[in-house]
């Protein structure tokens, strides 16, 4: 019986050199948000371990999240992920149809009971005993339910798995259900958005293969290392939020100036997610960078939360947006002045009398000033 390749020998096969091997293991390192010693962890880990099984299940969805994952430049997925894992079943991009593929999920769970990770694209529909969704003559939540039965883990894609998105809005006549609702017995990896970030998706997978665990989730179960800080905090058209400068009409200076897009409906205040560090398409760019704002994609029930260009105007914090907005710039000029104010007046008093002014230090430090001072 031949063991089970590994991640590194089938890279070796296609040509990868070993220096290029420990490349990839850095940068994957950094995309991760790890630092620099992680890089032998992941390299060993792929150079031991046997390719993980991956079942990949389609419900209710346009297929958003794998029109993303295969256009991941870091790692690529075609010639990286897809060598990293061992795809065995996607009904979208396997050779095998009909009673053959189906086959397939029967051959993976006996072979690899418990050990395969299963991904789920989609949600399933509830409404009917799940008739509105169906695979091969069976309701898809009735495969989704089977599947999870005998999977180590499962991977959310996409809103639609991990909230219900589109196919959940009001009046959600299919009963669309998000996956977390449907399997309560299996930890659920949550990778909103419609669709995920290539790179965020790809760093999953890197993730659970090189440790061998789930990463590290939130308290609703999305990874820290990609859903940890809101677009707002590191959007670069930030400190035109802070000085009160926004775009009011999208044809209007402040558009043309590139101001803060809060106004014109941007939901990157209450969105987390990595699009304002990785970006798109390779680091390309991302709605806010292209002139358009955020439309919260990655959070729950955004569908149903209002135009898509309205302001959010509650975000759970003292006052609202809309107030915050409009004053924040003043405030900060305001506390601005009121820092540069005081300075001239401390200089001012240094001049008079050849005394520097206190700093504001611990109550021993300013006992010892007092006392050398006189």
């Amino acid at each position: 019986m031949h063991a089970q390749e590994t991640f590194y020998d089938v890279m070796r096969r296609h040509g990868v050199t070993r220096r290029s091997f420990l490349k990839f293991c850095s940068l994957t390192a950094a995309g991760l948000g790890l630092g620099p010693e992680f890089a032998g962890t992941i390299a060993h880990a792929l150079e031991t371990k046997p390719r993980t099984p991956v079942i990949w299940l389609h419900g209710q969805e346009c297929t958003c999240c794998t029109e993303s994952f295969i256009r991941s430049a870091n790692p690529l997925a075609g010639d990286v992920i897809l060598s990293m894992i061992s795809l065995d079943y996607d009904d979208t991009i396997m050779a095998a149809a009909g009673h053959q593929a189906e086959e397939i999920l029967e051959q993976t769970v006996e072979k690899y009971d418990g050990q395969f990770i299963l991904a789920c694209e989609g949600n399933p529909s509830l409404k009917d005993d799940g008739v509105y969704c169906l695979q091969a003559g069976k309701p898809y939540v009735d495969k989704l339910r089977y599947m999870a039965k005998h999977c180590a883990a499962i991977i959310a894609w996409g809103s639609c798995a991990s909230w219900g998105c589109v196919q959940a809005a009001r009046p959600n006549p299919t009963q669309a259900t998000p996956i977390h609702k449907v399997i309560t017995d299996k930890p659920v990896i949550k990778v909103p958005g419609c669709p995920p970030i290539a790179e965020v998706m790809t760093g999953v997978i890197t993730y659970m293969i090189a440790f061998g665990q789930i990463p590290p989730l939130d308290r609703q179960g999305r990874p820290k290392m990609f859903y940890g800080q809101r677009l707002h905090d590191k959007c670069y058209r930030r400190p035109h939020f802070d000085a009160g400068q926004f775009v009011e009409k999208f044809d209007d200076e402040g558009a043309r100036k590139g101001y803060c897009l809060y106004k014109v409906g941007c939901k990157g205040p209450t969105t987390y997610n990595a699009c304002s560090t990785i970006e798109w398409n390779g680091g390309l760019s991302w709605p806010v960078k292209s002139g358009h704002g955020c439309l919260g994609c990655a959070e729950d029930n955004f569908w149903d939360k209002g135009s898509f260009y309205s302001p959010v105007t509650n975000l759970g914090v003292s006052g609202n947006v809309e107030h915050t907005a409009n004053t924040v710039g003043g405030a900060l000029a305001g506390a601005a002045a009121i820092g540069v104010a005081a300075h001239a007046v401390a200089s001012g008093i240094s001049r008079v009398t050849g005394k520097k002014p206190a700093r504001i230090t611990g109550k021993k430090q300013q006992e010892s000033e007092e006392v050398s001072n006189g």
